[in-house]
């Protein structure tokens, strides 16, 4: 497990920023450790205009995306988890899933947090769900690094 060289980020001015965590429904304990890191790292900060939305899967991350930046909001915070299967269906969703997240924010200037796990095995997303015994906090990490991008781009707020 990576995680070495990873900046210990303390965020700052967050507490007005609005944010919208939206976190698809498949692996549902990973998700539930994904979902808790990213409300403690909010809380943390002090944000409180927040709204989840869940979507069936990781493919949908970039439609609900997308949708979401067309309204004034300050961040995004995107998880999900795609576990290798048999099949190529992993690489085809999480290249969807990368290049779309990343294309939203290129688009719109709205900072996406990226909270998807892309594991070989279940046991890898475990240990990076923010659970009891897990080695890592994705899901905290992504909102802290939306959080941390939006207060250092707010003097160059969209028009």
């Amino acid at each position: 497990m990576s995680g070495e060289g990873a900046p210990d980020l303390q965020v700052e001015g967050a507490a007005g920023l609005k944010v919208v965590v939206i976190a698809s429904q498949w692996h549902e304990k990973v998700m539930d450790g994904l979902l808790a890191g990213t409300r403690r790292a909010l809380a943390e900060a002090g944000v409180a205009d927040v709204t989840e939305l869940r979507v069936p899967g990781v493919f949908e991350l970039t439609v609900a995306a997308a949708r979401v930046t067309t309204q004034p909001i300050d961040a995004v915070v995107a998880l999900g988890v795609v576990i290798r299967g048999g099949t190529p269906h992993f690489e085809y969703v999480c290249e969807a899933a990368t290049t779309g997240l990343t294309l939203v924010s290129q688009r719109t200037g709205v900072p996406v947090g990226f909270g998807v796990l892309t594991c070989d095995t279940e046991q890898q997303a475990l240990d990076r769900a923010g659970l009891p015994g897990s080695g890592e906090d994705k899901g905290y990490e992504a909102a802290v690094a939306a959080l941390a991008t939006a207060v250092t781009l707010a003097p160059f707020s969209r028009c």
